[in-house]
């Protein structure tokens, strides 16, 4: 499966600052201290419908993360994956009558587009789960070996007392992971399984849906092992970042950490865990099963300059839960009317301050508003009093292309 183009990513003068930030699993700020190469995995949408602006906020954060690492003389390589056959894809092909190979290309091809407008850089490798199949099984027959997984009826279940380590990742008591487990694609009630938290790795092949003849039987994989097998695949073990929105803490980041650690007999699975918080519209989170969505692509048929709508997301610190406004969209709107203003005279006020204190916001837990603030403010002196330093309207422009991916 191929990801979209790649933006060019201006070089600014110096170097940036190792990255700062939250990591859900220690509860507190970790410095990152990636090697030569830093090893970064996302998590990719289940494609039954368009990108929304909660997805595009996610990817947003991680877009950043590449950025930090570049900017402070790291290559990146990024993992994202596509889930291109899941239970929400197959039950929104068949309320649509639509073959659900084509509805999960389309959907899969419109967040391309999404993407490259935005100017989110690419995934070296973008990987889908009916691909990954034969990665998958190996490790499936790896964990029930080592007697880490049991069938039931045909299908095939990960053993979490298998992980000593199992909750570190989330740090949830079990009342809490009991509720997201239900919550969130879990079967805790399922008659037969060894604990109610158990979570699929292989489901044998059901009436109407698709599967596939493997060693394991006539059948599909489950989500976690998804990401699993394509993490393993790409980055290996102790890969630098696991990133995604706040609802995959539990069951999916956990549930992934324990599948990779008891396969490989090895820890960390990841370095680190971080996760975006939730955008809402309408007093609920935006969720595709609510219906209150603002999707990027109605923003752009409506002549919406992508740079805004990226501005809009930067407009809030990756890690809270935040609403939708209008006002949102239309401060964001102005502010880049602003900067591209600022920036299109042929001089100003120095801008050496404004890349040193951009930098340290971003490296200091992608603390965005922070950064725009400090753009704002070379702004309105720029407004207010001019300036004679030539360089400092390309330089202020490249240092909001490279770190925040606005093109100004």
């Amino acid at each position: 499966m191929h990801a979209w183009p790649a933006s060019e990513v201006p070089l600014l003068p110096g170097k940036g600052h190792p990255l700062r930030i939250h990591d859900t699993a220690t509860g507190g700020l970790q410095t990152t201290s990636p090697g030569p190469t830093a090893r970064l995995y996302v998590c990719g949408i289940t494609p039954y419908d368009a990108t929304h602006l909660g997805h595009a906020a996610t990817y947003n954060a991680f877009d950043l993360v590449q950025r930090i690492w570049l900017d402070a003389g790291h290559q990146v390589v990024y993992v994202q994956n596509v889930t291109d056959v899941d239970d929400p894809l197959l039950e929104r092909a068949v309320a649509t009558g639509e073959d659900w190979v084509k509805l999960a290309e389309r959907e899969t091809a419109l967040f391309r587009e999404d993407m490259t407008a935005l100017r989110m850089l690419p995934p070296a490798h973008y990987v889908g789960a009916v691909e990954s199949i034969p990665l998958i099984v190996p490790i499936i027959k790896d964990l029930l070996a080592k007697g880490a997984a049991y069938e039931l009826d045909g299908d095939i279940y990960f053993s979490v007392a298998s992980d000593p380590r199992f909750g570190e990742v989330s740090g949830y008591d079990a009342d809490e992971m009991l509720r997201y487990f239900g919550e969130r694609g879990g079967d805790p009630d399922r008659a037969g399984k060894k604990h109610r938290l158990d979570p699929l790795l292989w489901l044998a092949a059901r009436p109407g849906e698709p599967a596939w003849d493997t060693e394991l039987g006539h059948g599909r994989p489950g989500w976690h092992i998804e990401c699993v097998a394509i993490a393993l695949e790409h980055l290996g073990m102790g890969f630098d970042l696991q990133g995604g929105g706040s609802d995959l803490v539990f069951p999916h980041h956990e549930m992934g950490a324990s599948h990779a650690q008891v396969h490989a007999d090895a820890h960390p699975y990841a370095k680190h865990y971080v996760h975006a918080g939730m955008v809402g519209l309408d007093g609920e989170k935006m969720s595709k099963s609510k219906g209150n969505l603002v999707f990027v692509s109605a923003l752009r048929r409506d002549g919406v300059d992508p740079a805004a709508i990226r501005l809009a997301l930067l407009g809030h610190h990756y890690r809270s839960d935040w609403e939708w406004t209008d006002a949102d969209l239309s401060g964001a709107q102005e502010r880049l009317a602003r900067w591209r203003a600022a920036v299109s005279r042929p001089d100003g006020p120095d801008a050496t301050a404004l890349l040193a204190e951009v930098r340290a916001a971003l490296a200091e837990d992608l603390d965005t508003p922070r950064a725009l603030a400090a753009v704002d403010a070379w702004a309105a002196r720029q407004e207010a009093e001019g300036g004679a330093d030539t360089g400092a309207p390309g330089l202020v422009s490249r240092t909001v292309d490279a770190l925040m991916g606005v093109a100004l």
